[in-house]
């Protein structure tokens, strides 16, 4: 990969969604780091590898949340987040974006719908 080639950090706990979302994100040139299930996980790969944009579910599994993770992460790192979910009601979708930064995808993510929110963040 080239040094322009932003990174990806890809937190979702169903493996096949997991795979999905990299394949989305690798067919529009970016390096995909994923496989992640956990929220204290997603924090200490953050501060590793300093990714371009974070793809956060919010059902994850463990004691952290994605938004507990995304609200650590921003102790550190003012890196975007794109929150994932199947929960669309407004208290999720509210405490999601409480956290600067961010934006909010509902479950089925299409190609389309992340190649939107990424031109927003100024991605692509």
């Amino acid at each position: 990969m080239s040094e322009d080639t932003k990174t990806v950090l890809i937190v979702e706990d169903d493996l096949i969604l997991n795979l999905l979302y990299e394949s989305f994100l690798e067919k529009m040139g970016f390096e995909t780091h994923g496989e992640l299930v956990y929220g204290k996980t997603a924090v200490d790969m953050t501060r590793k590898i300093h990714p371009d944009l974070i793809l956060m579910d919010i059902a994850l599994e463990g004691d952290m949340n994605g938004i507990e993770a995304a609200q650590k992460i921003r102790e550190f790192s003012d890196v975007p987040v794109i929150f994932i979910t199947g929960n669309s009601d407004p208290e999720h979708k509210e405490k999601a974006m409480e956290t600067p930064n961010s934006h909010y995808l509902i479950k089925p993510v299409e190609l389309e719908d992340l190649n939107q929110t990424l031109l927003k963040i100024g991605l692509i």
